[in-house]
């Protein structure tokens, strides 16, 4: 298990990939073999276990982008929150749509610290699924008028269009788009799509833009290269996203036979917390990448069952 991070908290995030060619041989999925040739199939069963300074937590996540197919969400998210030291259990909670907004949240931060510098902020979001639906919910909440514009990109004209309907009239800034156009126009960049291979080309990004990779391998390693020598390199965890080995930061490293956890103090990797207090104008580019902290899960969920639990004691004791 990993050291604490802050004051006695402690997490750890594994993942069992079973071999895509084990699905593809079943009959039920192999002629849907052929629809997956730029989209990452992501088959596979996570755990994210952390203990915090009251309360444990573990978050099962199961995902196969094939479930579309029948009508089924991509992955599927229970959230089991324990006692801290007996490690019995309390509460089981449905933690899809949790599981989604917690990532979303990654999303308002690093545009507030965008907007530190600015009074109007543009964001381009490549991907359309529950994760992108809950970005654009938070950042209309919390941006409000300072969001000017928020290009929406997926998999096709259709998908994009039914992401936007689903959003407005709340949001009247989201447009969506089916190629890269305004992506130079884009202040912040979010990466929440499935795709198998980077979405944007490292010209088409304006060199003082944010990029926050939720993702795999959205961004292209040219890219990333034009971060190092300019700008600034950000991660929730640097060592859990280099051991995940499967975003795009980490893979520049692994592929020429390196870790990002080896190289990352030498090349200045900032805190994602300390980062996005505020960046200082002039820095030139940034890029974010979240791989996701289970305790972020424990901290939901914690708070989930104590406004629950603080709710039914004063509906059954209600003050005089």
């Amino acid at each position: 298990m990993e050291g604490p991070r802050r004051r006695l908290e402690y997490r750890q995030k594994s993942v069992l990939l079973p071999p895509e060619a084990e699905l593809w041989a079943s009959a039920t999925y192999a002629t849907l073999h052929d629809q997956f040739g730029e989209e990452r199939l992501g088959w596979k069963l996570s755990a994210l276990s952390a203990i915090g300074p009251k309360l444990a937590s573990v978050k099962i996540v199961g995902a196969n982008a094939a479930n579309r197919h029948f009508g089924l969400a991509r992955s599927f998210s229970t959230i089991l929150l324990l006692d801290k030291f007996t490690l019995r259990p309390i509460c089981l909670l449905e933690g899809t749509d949790i599981s989604a907004a917690r990532t979303a949240t990654y999303a308002t931060p690093a545009a507030e610290s965008v907007l530190a510098e600015r009074k109007t902020i543009n964001v381009f979001l490549f991907g359309g699924g529950p994760i992108a639906r809950s970005i654009g919910v938070a950042l209309g909440a919390v941006l409000g008028v300072c969001l000017e514009k928020l290009w929406v990109r997926t998999r096709s004209r259709q998908t994009a269009e039914a992401f936007a309907s689903s959003l407005q009239p709340s949001m009247a800034q989201i447009v969506p788009v089916t190629d890269n156009t305004n992506l130079t126009q884009a202040d912040l960049i979010i990466t929440a799509s499935n795709a198998k291979s980077p979405v944007f080309a490292a010209h088409e990004v304006a060199p003082d833009s944010v990029v926050l990779h939720l993702a795999g391998d959205e961004t292209p390693a040219e890219y990333l290269t034009y971060v190092m020598q300019n700008g600034t390199l950000v991660c929730d965890d640097l060592a859990m996203v280099s051991a995940r080995n499967s975003q795009s930061l980490a893979l520049y490293f692994s592929r020429r036979g390196s870790t990002l956890e080896a190289e990352g103090q030498a090349l200045g990797v900032r805190d994602f917390a300390g980062h996005v207090v505020g960046r200082a104008p002039g820095r030139g580019p940034t890029h974010i990448t979240c791989v996701g902290l289970p305790s972020l899960d424990l901290y939901v969920a914690e708070y989930i069952y104590e406004t629950y639990v603080a709710a039914n004691f004063d509906a059954r004791f209600p003050r005089q």
